[in-house]
């Protein structure tokens, strides 16, 4: 039955895929590497971009961070859960929607590896204006976000084309 799903698109979604978890792992190990041999001094910082690590044991933007080891580990597996509840809408999805849920997994993915090496995701990209800073993210973050965007779009045109 798995073997039916082995096909040229599946190899170019496995890619999509490893592209996203290799460029989230680069990117985190680069900016971890640079934080411990620099004292925690900044990356790079502009007037709208700082590239400083912090640690989020939350979820997205630092939402659901638990200091108590019970909740961290029900967390956990609730987004595990969603991670294989993304796989199944892979493999049973057509079209380039297939391609967002791909980036969704993969910087899901990314993350889930932290949380599970680190217990905690790196995050560097701090946009800001002034003193007002947005969430700070990751390559990983940015891949979901985009996801869930496609998503979105792809949703809204195909409601479109159905009343239109």
């Amino acid at each position: 039955m798995f073997f039916k799903y082995l096909t040229k698109k599946f190899y170019i979604n496995l890619t999509i895929i490893i592209s996203i978890i290799l460029l989230d792992r680069v990117s985190k190990i680069f900016v971890i590497d640079w934080n411990k041999e620099n004292q925690g001094e900044d990356l790079y910082s502009s007037e709208f971009l700082n590239i400083n690590l912090i640690w989020n044991e939350g979820i997205a933007f630092g939402l659901l961070s638990f200091n108590q080891n019970y909740f961290y580990n029900i967390l956990t597996s609730i987004i595990l859960i969603v991670i294989l509840i993304i796989l199944v809408m892979i493999l049973k999805t057509k079209g380039i929607k297939k391609y967002s849920l791909c980036m969704i997994f993969g910087g899901a993915i990314g993350n889930l590896i932290d949380r599970i090496y680190f217990r905690a995701v790196p995050d560097f990209f701090d946009f800001h204006i002034g003193n007002f800073h947005w969430f700070i993210f990751n390559v990983a973050d940015i891949f979901i976000s985009l996801g869930v965007i496609f998503m979105i779009f792809f949703e809204l045109i195909d409601n479109s084309k159905e009343r239109g």
